[in-house]
């Protein structure tokens, strides 16, 4: 089933998201998101022409990688040229269509919440299959989209990597190998935030790290990013501790056996969850490592959220998005605005939001951030660049507990 939103219908949300943002973020409730529930929903919609780039010395990066439609209007200052027309492949039935939905809405809300000219934005629903998104991917193509956005489900994206790639692809995930040419892979991936607890630590100059870890899938990746990092400039994983458990034992001398080591230890790095965290902060205090930089994965926010409980995780450190505390995520309201009229902005979903909204932006300023190698733009979940493998690299935000609440990190960017 198709359902489409007319010309008229769409411009009235436009004017409404103008005027006050959180009101205008229920519309999508309204029109726009019944159309997108009913399958395949197009938007159609205009705007104001946009203000031509300067001409630019920027060097281009592997240029024959990709292929942009040249005859688009030219760019805006800052290097937004969006599709005339973007398809979204999403999973809203299936599997994973729980996921989909915030991605969905948070993609709606940067769509709607961008003041200049918006692409024709049209839904296709891949059901959660490799067969569906390859379909997907075909029929978008067939009805005229010159770019795309998804498949969301990692073995979507092998099947749509292994086909050919007519326009511009953004998938939301990694697949197994890396993204073919005109195509670029964007997730919120453990090796991002290991990779940039590497970099965090090293601006600090501690380069022998001690990492806690629970041998999950999540925290095994981002650990080896964190090791390939440090490596890369002169540092080392002195020592992994094997975390078992939601009430792992006394590990206090395997951490002094650490801190006296030949080399030491300059930091700490806790790829495990909240609760396993609250059972050894105690006893890292203990073995004397309170002093020194405790850094986490994203993992350490489950199975936290009682202040009385996270006092003792005061002053670690942890990888967060941007918009959660408040920055980095522009026309998108804050976070608590958002969350009190959509759902899908509460609690674990708000990560999906911000992943959703990051990706329209992406849309808006693929070529720019593809062709220029150091281009950035600031998202919800982070600073955002495009790695020359088409790996959509994140720079985060970073929080830390503060009597048990978490609070923005001082100076830690993102």
């Amino acid at each position: 089933m198709a359902a489409t939103l007319q010309p008229s219908n769409a411009r009235t949300h436009a004017t409404r998201l103008r005027g006050t943002r959180p009101r205008a973020l229920r519309l999508l409730t309204g029109a726009a998101l019944a159309a997108v529930l009913a399958g395949c929903a197009t938007v159609r919609t205009s705007g104001p022409a946009p203000v031509p780039m300067e001409p630019s010395t920027t060097t281009t990066s592997a240029p024959t990688r990709w292929h942009f439609d040249d005859t688009r209007a030219p760019a805006d200052r800052d290097g937004y040229r969006p599709p005339r027309k973007l398809a979204v492949l999403l999973p809203m039935s299936g599997p994973l269509a729980t996921a989909a939905a915030p991605v969905r809405d948070g993609l709606l809300a940067g769509y709607y919440g961008e003041r200049r000219a918006r692409p024709e934005l049209a839904f296709y629903d891949t059901s959660g299959t490799a067969a569906g998104a390859t379909a997907a991917y075909a029929r978008a193509i067939a009805e005229g989209a010159d770019q795309v956005l998804g498949p969301l489900g990692r073995d979507e994206v092998d099947a749509l990597f292994r086909g050919p790639i007519s326009v511009p692809v953004v998938a939301l995930n990694r697949g197994s190998a890396e993204a073919p040419d005109n195509a670029a892979a964007f997730s919120l991936a453990p090796e991002d935030e290991g990779d940039a607890a590497a970099q965090y630590l090293l601006k600090r100059n501690a380069r022998n790290v001690l990492v806690l870890s629970n041998g999950e899938d999540a925290a095994r990746r981002s650990v080896d990013a964190l090791a390939a990092r440090l490596a890369q400039n002169g540092g080392s994983v002195v020592a992994t501790l094997a975390i078992i458990g939601d009430a792992p034992g006394d590990q206090t001398a395997a951490l002094q056996n650490a801190l006296a080591g030949e080399v030491g230890v300059d930091a700490v790095y806790l790829a495990i969850r909240g609760n396993q965290a609250r059972v050894l902060a105690p006893q890292m205090s203990v073995a004397g490592l309170a002093t020194r930089p405790r850094v986490g994965s994203s993992l350490l926010t489950h199975g936290t959220g009682k202040a009385e409980e996270d006092q003792i995780l005061d002053g670690i450190v942890f990888p967060t998005e941007s918009w959660s505390i408040g920055s980095g995520a522009r026309s998108l309201p804050p976070q608590a605005s958002v969350a009190s009229d959509l759902p899908t902005a509460r609690g674990p979903a708000a990560r999906l939001f911000a992943f959703g909204f990051d990706a329209w932006l992406l849309a808006g300023y693929l070529e720019h951030l593809a062709l220029a190698p150091d281009a950035t733009v600031g998202g919800a979940t982070g600073m955002l660049r495009i790695a020359p493998d088409g790996n959509v690299m994140r720079q985060p935000a970073w929080s830390t507990w503060r009597n048990g609440y978490v609070v923005p990190q001082a100076d830690a960017g993102g």
